[in-house]
């Protein structure tokens, strides 16, 4: 039996490249009001055997977005597209996971190579996690880097128990809202603290008590409930203007979290420190790779898929096109409670 000729390599039908239309960031800005996002249309280029191509449902803005555009991350790069973090659907790449529905973050995307801030992405495959059952595709956007924190803070810190107490400076910002939800999936007591009177906005298996900081002494309140002990894990969301009660509210042999400051120093006293055999903790996802995040984020998929997490609630008023992403990114750096996402296609 004769098997018939090959076509020539030139006689191949050809695969035509996938055409990306997203945003793009080709100079540092001075300013927040002078980040320059313009729309570009270029196709992707050949994929390698460990990547896909997420065609993006929805990208969010992160106020790291916004500092990395304007020079406050010296490692970022330029030209770039931006965004951390993502959801979408995979459209090449290994056949196991094509038309997959995925979501991923990272501290390279967006910063120091192309994000999601487009129609289309290039990852790692190793990078995507599956969107979990009960998650839509938009809130899948909203998880990354608020959860990825807040579970590598507490992961570094040693994951909180059942019965011991959680302490979360910063309660309702996003990555406080991650931190109280993480920890009562844990088992875990939480208390929060909030700089005016306002209750808890987020979601958790068990409310969180809330203190007020400017009408409570935290550290008096946080002994009283404890009977004396303090918190395990203290989780600093601010930075310095907590740090000092933080500190005064921890447990011998308790664990602090830090993952910003305004003020870049303050007062450290070395002997509580020691005498209170107390762990410090710091937190920068920048340094993770998407296949790092990826694996934080799988860690995390079961406990929304069980509902014992919940994404953050995505409202209308918070979704824009790309080519409205001057508002959205505007919208992030004027200090929005909404999970702000772009949205490729609308």
């Amino acid at each position: 039996m004769t098997l018939p000729a090959m076509p020539l390599l030139a006689e191949r039908p050809q695969i035509a490249p996938i055409v990306r239309r997203g945003l793009r960031l080709n100079a540092q800005a001075d300013s927040y009001a002078a980040i320059d996002l313009v729309m570009e249309e270029a196709p992707l280029r050949a994929l390698r055997p460990d990547e896909v191509v997420v065609k993006i449902a929805a990208a969010a803005v992160n106020p790291s977005d916004a500092k990395a555009a304007t020079g406050l991350m010296p490692y970022a790069v330029f030209p770039r597209t931006p965004g951390r973090d993502f959801s979408g659907t995979v459209v090449a790449g290994p056949e196991a996971l094509l038309g997959r529905d995925v979501f991923g973050s990272s501290g390279d995307l967006g910063i120091r190579q192309d994000g999601a801030q487009a129609s289309h992405m290039i990852v790692e495959a190793d990078a995507v996690v599956e969107v979990p059952q009960g998650v839509s595709l938009r809130e899948a956007a909203g998880i990354g880097v608020p959860f990825v924190t807040a579970w590598e803070g507490l992961r570094r810190a040693g994951l909180p128990q059942p019965g011991e107490t959680v302490l979360v400076l910063g309660l309702n910002g996003k990555v406080g809202q991650a931190v109280a939800q993480i920890a009562a999936w844990r088992g875990a007591r939480v208390i929060g603290v909030v700089r005016r009177a306002e209750p808890f906005i987020g979601d958790a298996l068990v409310p969180p008590l809330v203190l007020n900081a400017s009408a409570e002494d935290v550290p008096a309140r946080v002994r009283e409930l404890t009977e004396g002990k303090g918190a395990d894990i203290v989780f600093n969301t601010v930075g310095d203007p907590f740090y000092d009660l933080g500190q005064k509210a921890m447990a011998v042999g308790g664990r602090a979290v830090f993952i910003a400051a305004i003020e870049r120093f303050v007062t450290f006293d070395i002997l509580a420190f020691y005498k209170g055999r107390h762990t410090y903790v710091g937190i920068d996802t920048i340094a993770l790779n998407s296949v790092e995040t990826g694996r934080l984020l799988a860690a995390l998929a079961p406990g929304f898929a069980a509902g014992a997490l919940k994404p953050f609630p995505i409202h209308e008023r918070a979704l824009y096109p790309l080519t409205e992403a001057r508002a959205a990114y505007a919208a992030v750096m004027g200090s929005s409670q909404d999970r702000v996402l772009l949205l490729p296609e609308a």
